[in-house]
């Protein structure tokens, strides 16, 4: 899955260098001016990483970091700061106020892809399996919680577990059997036909991260990307 970064820049020569760049080396990217282009887009796809400069028009880079960080679809996103700001005491600010990691600019292209790259890493690897985010899809098991695009999505128990099943198993396909199997009490005299039928139930009220679930014709279903 292609992952899909957000840099909030208002040097427009420095935002086209970066996304250029990321677009290049395997990402999917998009810039911002400020801060109300950015939450705009936030509210319709969640991205994999935020980049922000801290020197911005209207409300500023820490302004935006405190804000993603107290909100629950956003508050464990690996954020970036990339700003002129380079003495110690803004760095300092920036990671404090929850930045993952800080830029000072100019900054080498290779080194900020190298950068952004192990701080995915870094973050996925202490991802606690008890959430998930894929694209604007967000669930957190024991919470019970699943949000889409920032929105609370209201589950029944079985629509809530074949969810979890489906993107923990993210991109193998599964056999309407096998689901059955996990998600059902298998000893129960159920039709195949019960997993479509949630299935349906379940792309409908996902709404826009619906697409997220795949048809594997003749096989069964799986989660991917979307595209």
């Amino acid at each position: 899955m292609t992952r899909l970064i957000y840099l909030v820049e208002d040097d427009a020569s420095i935002r086209e260098l970066v996304i250029y760049t990321l677009r290049n080396t395997g990402f999917e990217a998009k810039g911002f001016a400020g801060g109300e282009e950015f939450w705009q887009e936030l509210r319709e796809r969640l991205p994999s990483l935020v980049i922000l400069d801290i020197m911005l028009p209207g409300e500023d880079g820490l302004g935006i970091l405190k804000r993603l960080r107290s909100h629950e679809p956003t508050k464990r996103l690996p954020i970036m700061m990339l700003t002129a700001k380079g003495a110690e005491y803004d760095k300092v600010l920036g990671l404090d106020s929850g930045a993952d990691d800080y830029m000072a600019k100019p900054a080498g292209m290779m080194e900020l892809v190298a950068r952004v790259k192990s701080l995915l890493r870094r973050t996925e690897s202490q991802a606690d399996k008890d959430e998930y985010r894929i694209g604007g899809l967000y669930v957190n098991i024991p919470r019970h919680l699943v949000m889409v695009n920032g929105e609370e999505v209201t589950l029944t128990l079985k629509e809530f577990d074949l969810l979890v099943y489906l993107i923990s198993n993210f991109g193998i396909v599964l056999s309407r059997e096998r689901i059955l199997q996990a998600v059902w009490d298998y000893s129960l005299a159920l039709e195949t036909r019960t997993v479509d039928t949630h299935i349906l139930t379940l792309r409908t009220k996902l709404k826009a991260c619906g697409s997220l679930i795949e048809t594997v014709r003749g096989v069964g279903y799986k989660t991917g990307s979307g595209e």
